[in-house]
């Protein structure tokens, strides 16, 4: 059990679970979300509910913001009763978010010049690692920061990795997205090719996932897709922010990134046709709708 009050600020889809995690590892949570009934509800679980970034900042050395883009972080941080106009000297501001790398330095900068640090620590692992407290966890920042705040990173994740300074932790991040989506689109179509050519498609998950081809999203994704289930671990329209910042990082780079922007527009089919809130193995259905044929086990 710890006495140091955590503040968490954003209970979405992942953030609700993470601050349970935290709960349930011992910290006391301050919680703040725009949509005050999610952090009343978190409240009847023990937490204690804010009125404001401000109010958590000024309860909590410890912040951890868990928003949707990069906007969202510099309106928590720095709008109007936002984190900065409260926090402590010293105190440090975890940023969970996927959010620009550039966007991160730049609040970085503004908290330092208050005397406080920034962490930014971007997860991958979907809502069900975010459930289970199995996320990675990729940190950018000062070291000694980071030690410090190692404990609360090991209330929510497992693979916890200090990769450099402040914004490093972002490009990791991307790094992973990449890797993602290029790995989901050969899932998809290596399933597709499996259903055209008249493949047992559970047996062929099974044959293949152990070996060279093997994968996170073949493995977890791969016997979802099949089945017809596309709920979310990750959704559509939030993989397709990941892309923006991703494809937006390169252009600045002057970095070509070809089978990612296919991806990209791929996933925009998807939107367009009102899919956005699935889950990214909904890919698959863009390349059935190109191909005429489904990738799914006879029920």
């Amino acid at each position: 059990m710890t006495d140091t009050p955590i503040g968490f600020i954003g209970l979405g889809i992942m953030g609700m679970p993470m601050a349970r995690n935290l709960m349930k590892a011992g910290f006391p949570v301050v919680c703040y979300n725009r949509t005050a009934s999610k952090a009343q509800a978190l409240a009847k679980e023990g937490a204690r509910a804010a009125g404001s970034p401000k109010e958590v900042a000024r309860a909590c050395p410890i912040l951890i913001t868990m928003v949707t883009d990069s906007p969202d972080v510099e309106a928590v941080a720095l709008g109007p009763e936002g984190i900065l106009e409260g926090i402590q000297r010293d105190a440090v501001l975890i940023d969970m978010s996927t959010i620009s790398p550039s966007v991160t330095r730049t609040v970085a900068a503004r908290l330092g010049d208050k005397g406080a640090h920034m962490l930014d620590a971007p997860v991958s692992g979907g809502s069900w690692g975010a459930q289970s407290g199995t996320l990675s966890i990729m940190v950018g920042g000062d070291e000694a920061i980071f030690q410090r705040c190692l404990p609360v990173f090991k209330g929510m994740g497992q693979n916890i990795v200090h990769v450099g300074p402040n914004g490093m932790g972002q490009v990791t991040k991307l790094v992973n997205q990449i890797l993602v989506v290029g790995t989901m689109n050969a899932v998809a179509e290596a399933l597709l090719f499996a259903a055209k050519a008249g493949a047992d498609l559970e047996k062929t998950i099974e044959a293949v996932k152990g070996g060279a081809a093997g994968s996170w999203q073949l493995q977890n994704l791969g016997p979802r897709l099949i089945k017809g289930d596309f709920a979310p671990g990750f959704m559509v329209k939030l993989q397709q922010k990941d892309l923006r910042i991703i494809l937006d990082a390169a252009d600045e780079m002057h970095l070509p990134l070809p089978a990612t922007a296919l991806v990209h527009q791929l996933f925009a089919s998807l939107e367009a046709a009102g899919l956005g809130e699935e889950g990214t193995q909904a890919l698959v259905k863009a390349h059935e709708r190109l191909a005429g044929v489904q990738a799914r086990v006879k029920s």
